[in-house]
């Protein structure tokens, strides 16, 4: 079940195991979405609790579903982007840096 969030670029968290009443308890929650929590005696459990949260809030929010797209460099501003560059190529961003002018401190 941990392959359909990363799948879907989600990150699960699982917190510590807890024991209540002697009986084993996961719980975690979606990073991207932390008000959707699972739990159960297992992590299969725990895991299946939070896929159906998840298919439950894309019912309601049927937007949502778009917004978990892969992230990519073309989704920046310029500034933002040269902020971050870290040296690598960036994936789909095109710009003419050819007009820009230089400013020197």
């Amino acid at each position: 079940m941990e392959e359909q969030f990363a799948a879907r670029n989600l990150n699960v968290v699982e917190l510590p195991i807890e024991w209540i009443d002697g009986v084993i308890c996961y719980r975690g929650f979606i990073r991207e979405l932390p008000f959707l929590t699972g739990e159960g005696q297992s992590k299969a459990q725990m895991y299946r609790q939070l896929l159906e949260a998840y298919q439950e809030y894309l019912e309601s929010h049927p937007i949502a579903e778009e917004k978990t797209e892969e992230m990519t460099s073309s989704l920046l501003s310029v500034e933002d982007l040269l902020k971050y560059y870290d040296g690598e190529t960036f994936d789909g961003f095109a710009y003419d840096f050819s007009n820009q002018s230089v400013d020197s401190d």
